[in-house]
């Protein structure tokens, strides 16, 4: 929805919806289901089918997802809609399960093994700058070429760039699934069992199948051959033993981690990237600004590297700024699995208990302007309330790729930004609709001016 002066934002809902109402905006758009009053009040309660309550107070949000983490595990209507995809992976998993699987898999995200990817995320976006410089003066689908650039990250990092077909076969059919079978079902809204079939997902299924002998074989090619000179993230996978008990991760849980890696660990950068650059070609300054710091940093038209991220705070800025206006995962769900009280609100058993992080991002309790675009909030993170910015979660479940994310994020605007001005495309803004992820319906759709490298 544009407004003079903002960037485009979604319309909150603002009249009490029953089910059948609350599951059409769910299908459509989730983040029509999200009360305004959420962005004005610390939780907002109501029940459509089961009891539910919106949390957006950094004090209980933090009882949620630290304090009593147990207490408050993913909803049982997110694991229906991606158990068929990921299974019983890091994301899904609880308990001993999800913190053994931590343990073992952390040791890949090290600070170590992130900045020694540097590299790949620099030479794919060299890449991406001679694709957009190639365009000349038509306008290119930003999330497209942000999808296509990520990914290209995320095959090398993961396989060492063998069998890319195979992989990017696997990327494609978890998309469809999330695009066609990973909708809210009415079932769901109803709170009924998982065992009742979602004769979407079910339909799904036969290339899920088919996708997870892809990463069998992937995985089984790799244990008998060894690891790479330079180890890949599988590699670092297979390599990776929990400390406490001396277990490995099998077949079976090493496909389910890649199968979530491959897609999260790309797709919801790409988005962050589209976001970061519809809002610089959105405000010229801003862009300016940046553009002015990438060329003085990366001398003579280089891209950027691992090297190179200290001295590039105002991009960061932009991309913390992007993931508050627009974060990937815009709503969790958790299930209350015992008697609370949040907010003075009564929680029960079965009780759905949802942090809307859009919404938290835009709270006029916790930020000025929070509709506005303004990278310098971020200039100083230690002011920033820990709770109230959540793009990558929190707790001990924080998403474990997020230094990934961020560098490969950093990396690529700056060396796009250093070599174009971007400008909007009229009449083309992108619509903020979430599904699972938080996408810029319509594509972004900006024009790309070279511009001369700083000597």
């Amino acid at each position: 929805m544009p407004t003079p002066g903002l960037p485009v934002h979604a319309a909150l809902s603002t009249e009490p919806m029953g089910i059948l109402a609350s599951w059409s905006a769910a299908r459509r758009n989730l983040l029509g289901i999200i009360p305004e009053a959420a962005t004005r009040q610390p939780i907002v309660s109501g029940r459509t089918g089961k009891r539910w309550h919106m949390v957006t107070d950094p004090e209980a949000i933090r009882a949620i997802l630290l304090d009593k983490v147990d207490l408050y595990p993913k909803s049982e209507v997110t694991k229906s809609l991606l158990r068929p995809a990921i299974g019983e992976s890091l994301f899904i998993a609880e308990g001993a399960n999800w913190r053994w699987q931590r343990r073992s898999a952390a040791p890949a995200f090290s600070h170590r093994n992130v900045t020694n990817l540097a590299p790949i995320m620099s030479a794919a976006a060299e890449r991406s700058a001679e694709r957009i410089a190639a365009a000349g003066r038509r306008a290119v689908d930003l999330v497209e070429e942000m999808v296509r650039t990520t990914f290209d990250v995320i095959t090398e990092v993961t396989f060492s760039g063998e069998g890319g077909m195979e992989a990017e076969a696997v990327h494609a059919a978890i998309d469809a699934y999330i695009t066609e079978a990973g909708r809210v079902s009415f079932f769901d809204v109803l709170g009924l069992p998982d065992w009742i079939p979602r004769p979407g997902r079910d339909l799904a299924m036969p290339d899920m199948e088919r996708t997870r002998q892809i990463a069998d074989t992937a995985v089984e090619a790799r244990r008998a051959r060894g690891p790479s000179a330079v180890p890949d993230l599988l590699d670092l996978l297979l390599a990776g033993q929990d400390a406490e008990t001396g277990r490995y991760m099998s077949t079976a849980e090493l496909r389910d981690n890649l199968l979530t890696f491959i897609v999260a660990g790309h797709e919801t950068t790409a988005l962050t990237l589209a976001w970061a650059l519809y809002l610089c070609a959105f405000d010229q300054d801003v862009q300016d600004h940046a553009r002015a710091e990438a060329q003085a940093v990366l001398r003579g038209g280089s891209a950027a590297s691992a090297d190179d991220l200290p001295r590039l705070p105002y991009i960061r800025q932009i991309v913390d700024e992007a993931l508050r206006l627009y974060p990937p995962a815009a709503m969790v769900s958790r299930t209350a699995m015992a008697q609370d009280r949040l907010c003075g609100a009564e929680i029960r058993p079965g009780d759905t208990v949802i942090i809307p992080i859009y919404a938290l991002h835009r709270s006029k309790l916790l930020w000025q302007d929070p509709d506005s675009f303004r990278p310098a909030r971020f200039a100083d993170r230690k002011a920033i309330p820990r709770y109230s910015y959540l793009p990558f979660g929190d707790g001990p479940r924080i998403c474990i790729g997020a230094s990934f994310a961020l560098q490969e994020a950093v990396i690529i605007l700056a060396t796009l930004l250093s070599r174009f001005r971007f400008t909007p495309v009229r009449g083309r803004d992108p619509s903020p609709v979430q599904i699972l992820t938080l996408r810029p319906e319509g594509g972004v759709w900006l024009e790309a001016q070279a511009m001369q490298a700083a000597e």
